[in-house]
């Protein structure tokens, strides 16, 4: 006997964006990826850290993320788009989704949309002299940005736009085909964009960050955007205990980053967050099998790494930036301001989290 439900009506449903997840209808689809379009109601977030250190509005044109990175802090933002129990979902749409799995992050992707019309009106009631972080949650140049051209779209409204605070962090080259309208951004608003370049060593790259583009062809593009006047720097995090956090790979790191033009180096260490330690775990146990009691011990209790490991680092990254004449990034900074500060060795431990989540 089939069971109903005597007052359907009366049924609790998906509400907020777990509601939009549910009703976001098939985009399109790649190897093991799926992509939905979402339709929004914002597309600015305000981030306030709870320590009252630094205020921003971020941007992510994409919910979700096709890179697949190990340490992915961002996994856990997926679990947002989960109904809560009992909560019915649209009839059209029964497949259940696990949204709690880390790994459905990178193999369902959303896209937003409106999100041009949705920027130009929200820019009209907020301050300008206001941070905007593009790219916080999700790769703002992930592959499907070649078809589905959002990020593009963004950029356009700012190119419209003067005196705006904005700076974007991706592991990209596609950013290349943007520099017309980055260039003419620059002009007239505060524009910084980090390119994240975690290792030089192509294969631990591959390994490490499955689907994101080469280290080299990532160097070769902050040289691009250097070339067209745009201030540009290597993130170089994170820095992964056992595996890129020693002097001679910081160096190596450092040398072509110079070489390239950067403007300025950044480094930070690794934090796991609940939501990425299975999926880094995994690659440690399968990759650096030796590390593997180390990396249980240091995160089994916390998500950031103990202050004298993190003052240790931040030793070594002013080493190396002295030696190859590089700036330093203050990871105490928001994303446009502060670029070339001395990285103070005392580097509070949400430090990265703020700048990055």
């Amino acid at each position: 006997m089939t069971k109903t439900t005597l007052f359907p009506i009366l049924q609790p449903r998906a509400t907020g964006v777990a509601r939009l997840a549910a009703e976001a209808e098939h985009a399109d689809g790649g190897h093991l990826v799926e992509f939905k379009r979402m339709e929004v109601r914002s597309i600015l977030n305000k981030s306030v850290s709870k320590r009252q250190l630094s205020l921003a509005y971020s941007i992510n044109p994409y919910r979700g993320c096709e890179f697949g990175c190990r340490y992915c802090y961002a996994r856990y933002t997926h679990e947002f788009l989960a109904p809560k129990t009992g909560a019915a979902v649209p009839s059209e749409n029964k497949t259940q989704v696990d949204f709690h799995d880390p790994e459905i992050f990178e193999r369902l992707i959303f896209i937003k949309e409106n999100a041009a019309w949705l920027l130009e009106q929200e820019l009209r009631k907020i301050d300008p002299a206001e941070e905007i972080a593009l790219g916080t949650a999700t790769d703002p140049y992930q592959p499907i940005e070649r078809r589905a051209r959002v990020t593009r779209s963004l950029l356009e409204v700012f190119a419209r736009k003067s005196g705006y605070r904005l700076g974007i962090v991706t592991k990209s080259r596609l950013i290349e085909r943007d520099i017309d309208l980055l260039a003419q951004i620059g002009r007239r608003n505060t524009l910084v964009v980090h390119l994240t370049i975690t290792t030089a060593d192509v294969e631990l790259a591959r390994l490490l960050e499955p689907r994101a583009p080469r280290p080299d062809l990532r160097f070769e593009a902050v040289r691009r955007l250097r070339a067209a006047g745009i201030t540009t720097g290597v993130l170089c995090s994170p820095l992964l205990p056992g595996i890129t956090d020693h002097s001679e790979a910081l160096d190596g790191m450092a040398r072509r980053a110079a070489a390239v033009g950067a403007s300025f180096f950044a480094a930070q260490p690794l934090f796991l967050k609940s939501c990425s330690r299975p999926t880094y775990l995994k690659f440690v146990e399968e990759h650096f099998p030796a590390l593997l009691p180390e990396y249980r011990e240091r995160f089994a209790t916390a998500d950031f790494a103990a202050g004298p490991y993190r003052r240790r680092l931040a030793t070594l990254v002013e080493d190396v930036c002295k030696r190859h004449g590089l700036q330093e990034r203050s990871s105490d900074a928001l994303l446009t301001r502060d670029c070339g500060r001395r990285t103070p060795a005392s580097v509070r431990p949400d430090a990265q989290q703020r700048l990055f989540a």
